[in-house]
Parts: C-alpha cells; structure tokens; sequence
C-alpha cells in the first residue's frame, strides 16, 4: 500500500528540500502556495511513497525545515481608546512544515 505526503513548507526552506529530497531518491512534486496568516509564500510537496519510507520522508522534512523566529510589524489596531496608533515590530515563529499522511486507494504511472 502506498502513502500521500502532503508537506507544507516556508519558501525560504522549500529548494533545500526538494534538494534532499532528489539527493535521497525521493520523487516529489512542488506547487506554489500561499499562507493564510502572514500571507507568506509557501511551497506544497506531494510525495507518493511506499508504507515503509514514510519515516524517511518525514525525518528528511524535520531536518530541514526547521522553526525560527522573524520579526514582524503588527498590525494597525482600530481600538480608539488610544491615543496614537504605533506599529511596532512583533516576533513570531515562522517556518518548520505541516504535514499531512494520506492513505492512497489506487495508484497509476500512466
């Protein structure tokens, strides 16, 4: 039975993976995405891989995705009790993946 990987993965990470991934043997598929909270460029990787690699998969994906901090200008506040509106610089933890792990029915190379 084979498995869908689904990794979810900063831009700033993404060509080193799909570098380890082809340096490991691994075939994958990168498609362009887009992140819902800092509207950040994130890259997705569809992965179609035998039970018994999805580990290796997913270690490759750990090593090199790895969490940081970045810092951030927030967000204006409407609240109006204040008397200035300061943007201001907030650090937030960018980076690492999201992974998915999929059973698949059916696969094909057609």
């Amino acid at each position: 039975m084979m498995k869908l990987i689904v990794a979810i993965v900063q831009d700033e990470d993404s060509k080193k993976l799909n570098e380890t991934f082809t340096k490991n043997g691994i075939r994958s598929t990168r498609l362009a995405s887009t992140g819902g909270f800092m509207r950040a460029g994130n890259s997705t990787f569809l992965v179609g891989i035998e039970n018994n690699k999805v580990d290796t998969v997913i270690d490759l994906i750990e090593e090199v995705c790895k969490t940081r901090v970045q810092s951030i200008m927030a967000p204006p506040t409407y609240d109006f009790n204040f008397e200035m509106n300061l943007n201001y610089p907030v650090d937030v933890e960018v980076g690492g993946a999201t992974v998915f792990v999929l059973d698949v029915d059916q696969f094909r190379k057609i």
